[in-house]
């Protein structure tokens, strides 16, 4: 009993923003999912070795958008940015791994898919900047700000993955 209590209680307060707990936020844009690419782009982040703990297709509201994207609102491309998200479904994920969020960042390829090398996301399935499909969190901050937006608590999953011992030292 004592012991199960043990497992529980570290289960509950295992940290959740450090190490192989880190989180990113990870959504196929509009145009991903027009495109059938969301497989694919899963499957790169888990052949990868990254632990998928929340999925969703969904509709973004425009509230929803204003507020992810808030630090943006003053560019003229703002309102253009807002219709195309509310233009089709968005897959909205949570991968967590470690160094997650920085290692997103590079599998998907720089904001402009022009300067994004050949093998990242943006590199191999972009053209225009304005249709570069994929958005990442650029900060474990913002990747917990974005989560917190996009999914409640009871929509993430923590699970034990039984390749972390092939996967981590």
């Amino acid at each position: 009993m004592i012991c199960l209590f043990l497992t529980l209680f570290s289960y509950i307060l295992r940290p959740g923003w450090t190490g192989v707990n880190e989180r990113t936020f990870i959504a196929v844009k509009p145009d991903g999912v027009q495109r059938r690419l969301v497989g694919e782009i899963v499957r790169r982040f888990e052949k990868k070795g990254f632990k998928l703990v929340g999925l969703k297709l969904t509709q973004a509201t425009e509230d929803l958008l204003k507020e992810h994207y808030w630090d943006l609102r003053s560019k003229p491309f703002f309102g253009n940015l807002i219709s195309y998200m509310r233009s089709g479904p968005v897959v909205a994920m949570v991968w967590q791994g470690l160094d997650v969020v920085k290692t997103a960042r590079k599998m998907l390829g720089e904001t402009n898919p022009a300067d994004s090398l050949p093998g990242t996301i943006r590199g191999d399935y972009c053209v225009e900047v304005g249709r570069n499909v994929i958005h990442g969190s650029d900060s474990v901050e913002s990747a917990q700000k974005e989560i917190s937006l996009w999914f409640r608590q009871h929509e993430l999953q923590w699970w034990e993955d039984s390749s972390n011992d092939w996967i981590y030292n």
